[in-house]
């Protein structure tokens, strides 16, 4: 069971960029999926979850409406879509795979995480 969290790096306010998570099938056939984030000295905060079919999908408000949540049953990946990232979008990113099938905003409902992938935007 693995989650590989990429496409972070160094990017300057108002730009885009798009982070991309693997899975391993087994993960991604039947659960839930969700982006998390955390900046140092904060706790870890919700930011995006997509259903195990991708037919629902939540975000955190102040991210709605410049970041997308999508997923690629084939290639049993999930995808976030970062624009008009704001310096305040700086932190590390986690994706993870829910125990259930549902976008859920709470950590708890996640039991496998990946790495992260750093997110660092500039003023």
């Amino acid at each position: 069971v693995q989650l590989q969290a990429s496409g972070g790096g160094l990017v300057r306010a108002g730009a885009s960029a798009r982070l991309t998570c693997a899975t391993s099938g087994r993960i991604f056939s039947n659960n839930g999926m969700g982006w998390f984030r955390q900046a140092p000295g904060k706790e870890r905060e919700f930011v995006a979850a997509i259903s195990w079919n991708g037919g629902s999908t939540t975000y955190e408000d102040s991210v709605k409406g410049r970041f997308t949540i999508s997923s690629d049953n084939a290639k049993n990946t999930v995808y976030l879509q970062m624009n008009n990232l704001k310096p305040e979008d700086t932190a590390v990113y986690l994706c993870a795979a829910a125990r259930g099938a549902s976008a859920s905003t709470n950590w708890r409902s996640y039991n496998y995480w990946g790495q992260g992938t750093q997110v660092t935007v500039s003023s």
